[in-house]
C-alpha cells in the first residue's frame, strides 16, 4: 500500500476538519425546531424558516471557497515543513548508505523543532564524519609508526637466521631498543583509547609534588648532563591529590622531550600555588616552537620536527598521552613561549579530587 505524503494527508485533514463543520452547522439548522422543543418541551410550528434555495446555495458556495482556501493555507504551510523534513530523510538515508557528508537543509522559514531537529542532525552528522576522519588517520598513523620497528627488527632476525649477521651483543641491545619503542608505542595507544572512552581510571593519593619532581629530577640526571643539560629547580612544598604513578607518567614525559629537543643549556622545573591547585613549568632555553602549531602539539602522532623526532626514538604520542592524562585529573595544559625564546611547557592540577569524580 503506498503511502501518501505529508502535504497530502495535511490537505485531506483540513477538507474533513471543515466539511465535518459544515455538516454539524447544517445539522443543527435543519433541525432547530427539534432540539428546541426537546429542551422546552414546546415545539415550534412546522413552517418555521429555515431558509430558501439562495440560502442554502450560498452556504455550500461558502463552505467550498472555505475548503479551498484552507487547503491552499495547509498546503504553503505543508511546504514549509516537507522540504527540511525531506532533506532530513535524504540526508539520513546517505548517512545510512556511508555519505557522512550528507546535510540537511532547514528551508527558508525556521519552525521551531524541526529546525532544532535539522540541526542536531547535521551536529551528529558532522561527528560522525569527524571521527571517521580520525578514524582513518589514526590507523593510517599507527600503521606507520609500527611500520618502522617492526621492520627494523624482522630485518635483523632474518639477518640472524641467514647468517648474516653475528650474534653479537650490540645487535641484541638494538632489537631490545626496538621492543622497547613498540612497548612505549602500544602502552601510549592503551592510554589514549582509555582516555577517549572515559576509562582511565585515576587512582588519587596525597602527593608532595616537590618531592616527586626532585626524585624523578635525580634518576634523569646523568641523562641529562649526556646532553650537556642541566636541571635547575625552583619549587615550593605543594600537597595535592592526584595519582602518583600517572603524575610521575606526566613529567618524565615532559623531561624526555626537553632532553631530546632541547638546545645544549638549562631546563628549568618550577611551581607555582594557587588557591585551588598548582601550576608547573617546564621551561629551556630553545630552539623553541612556532606559536601557530602550540595548540596543535598535544594532539596523537603531531611532530614539530617528524624526522629529527622519528630518529630520537619518539612515537608522536607523547604530548597527547600527557593532555589525556592532566585532563583526567580536571587540570589543563599550555604551551607557550618563555623569556628566554625557549619553550615553556605547562600543566595545571586541582588541589583535590574534582567535585564530580566524587
Amino acid at each position: 500500500m503506498k503511502r501518501r505524503g505529508l502535504s497530502q494527508q495535511l490537505n485531506w485533514l483540513i477538507i474533513k476538519i471543515t466539511f465535518y463543520s459544515f455538516l454539524t452547522s447544517f445539522t443543527t439548522y435543519a433541525f432547530y425546531p427539534t432540539f428546541v422543543g426537546f429542551f422546552s418541551g414546546k415545539f415550534l410550528p412546522p413552517d418555521f424558516d429555515v431558509g430558501n434555495l439562495g440560502d442554502w446555495i450560498t452556504m455550500i458556495v461558502t463552505t467550498i471557497l472555505t475548503i479551498l482556501v484552507s487547503v491552499l493555507v495547509s498546503a504553503k504551510f505543508a511546504r514549509q515543513m516537507i522540504v527540511p523534513l525531506e532533506s532530513l530523510t535524504q540526508s539520513a538515508k546517505r548517512v545510512a548508505e556511508g555519505d557522512l557528508t550528507a546535510r540537511a537543509v532547514g528551508g527558508a522559514v525556521e519552525l521551531g523543532e524541526i529546525s532544532a531537529l535539522v540541526k542536531d542532525f547535521n551536529r551528529m552528522a558532522e561527528t560522525l564524519e569527524t571521527m571517521s576522519q580520525d578514524i582513518r588517520t589514526w590507523n593510517a598513523a599507527i600503521a606507520h609508526e609500527l611500520r618502522t620497528p617492526v621492520t627494523i627488527l624482522r630485518g635483523r632476525l632474518q639477518g640472524l637466521a641467514d647468517g648474516i649477521f653475528a650474534p653479537e651483543n650490540k645487535l641484541f641491545v638494538s632489537l631490545v631498543h626496538q621492543t622497547d619503542s613498540l612497548t612505549r608505542l602500544i602502552e601510549d595507544l592503551r592510554t589514549l583509547s582509555l582516555a577517549q572512552s572515559g576509562h582511565l581510571h585515576i587512582y588519587y593519593d596525597r602527593v608532595n609534588i616537590d618531592t616527586e619532581i626532585c626524585t624523578l629530577s635525580g634518576l634523569v640526571k646523568e641523562d641529562f648532563k649526556e646532553s650537556h643539560l642541566s636541571l635547575v629547580l625552583k619549587l615550593n612544598p605543594v600537597v595535592i591529590e592526584c595519582d602518583v604513578s600517572r603524575f610521575r607518567q606526566v613529567m618524565l614525559a615532559f623531561l624526555e622531550n626537553a632532553r631530546r629537543y632541547s638546545v645544549p643549556g638549562v631546563i628549568m622545573i618550577s611551581c607555582e600555588e594557587d588557591s585551588e591547585g598548582v601550576m608547573i613549568h617546564i621551561d629551556d632555553e630553545g630552539p623553541g616552537i612556532d606559536q601557530a602549531l602550540a595548540s596543535t602539539l598535544w594532539d596523537a602522532f603531531v611532530r614539530t620536527d617528524a624526522s629529527r623526532s622519528r630518529n630520537s626514538g619518539g612515537t608522536g604520542l607523547g604530548l597527547a598521552v600527557v593532555k589525556a592524562i592532566v585532563q583526567a585529573h580536571g587540570g589543563k595544559v599550555y604551551c607557550e613561549q618563555n623569556a628566554l625564546k625557549g619553550t615553556r611547557f605547562s600543566f595545571w592540577l586541582p588541589r583535590a579530587k574534582p567535585s564530580h569524580l566524587i
